[in-house]
């Protein structure tokens, strides 16, 4: 039988565990952004070894297993001299990735601004910066909002990876108890049940932010 009581006691402890999974979440998802934005303004640029480096990063790192990214930063980097805690080769390892998606996401919103506008900012006098800037990236941005809001959730999910690399996040503080108390059901389920709160209260802030940018026809 099932024996939820077994979990109470250990609710603050998984609500400790919690904030930790959503430092490292809304943390990756801020490194994401920074590193997309830069990426993808290297693949679009018109220096060809940028774009080529651009293209190489997303097709290395969407192309193979975050654990595999995770591993590489956290067990792969100390055979080069360079160790890291747990957090924060967790932070690089998801950042990186997010990175990568972010870039992708950002491209499709550049690309269905019109090109006219590019044009007629041209004929204006204004430089590429300047073009980019004021005009190319905000547009951008508003339509990139719903695939930022996708890939924030994945990477929120994704986060759990890093009980791997022993981060006392919500995963592995559930998997701790549940081991010691012999109640795997009901701790998994309680961690389910936390992560569905979180990626929900994080559907509701990117909904508002949505609406709030939201340009009317």
């Amino acid at each position: 039988m099932l024996d939820f009581t077994l979990v109470q006691k250990y609710i603050p402890f998984l609500i400790k565990a919690s904030w930790v999974t959503l430092e490292i979440s809304i943390l990756s998802i801020l490194i994401g952004l920074i590193l997309g934005l830069v990426i993808v303004l290297m693949k679009i640029s018109s220096i060809k070894p940028l774009s080529l480096f651009a293209d190489f990063y997303i097709w290395v790192l969407r192309g193979t297993p975050m654990l595999v990214q995770l591993f590489l930063v956290y067990f792969g980097l100390p055979q080069l001299g360079i160790e890291l805690s747990p957090f924060l080769a967790s932070l690089i390892a998801l950042g990186m990735n997010a990175g990568a998606y972010m870039a992708e996401i950002f491209r499709g919103g550049i690309q269905s601004i019109p090109k006219g506008q590019m044009e007629a900012a041209l004929s204006l006098g204004m430089d590429y910066p300047t073009i980019m800037r004021r005009i190319i990236l905000p547009q951008a941005f508003r339509v990139s909002i719903p695939g930022i809001g996708n890939e924030s959730i994945t990477l929120l999910k994704d986060s759990s990876l890093a009980s791997l690399v022993t981060v006392s996040e919500l995963m592995m503080t559930s998997q701790r108890f549940a081991s010691s108390n012999y109640a795997f059901i009901e701790f998994y389920i309680t961690a389910a049940i936390f992560y569905l709160i979180m990626t929900t209260l994080l559907t509701f802030v990117l909904r508002r932010i949505e609406s709030k940018l939201a340009v009317a026809d």
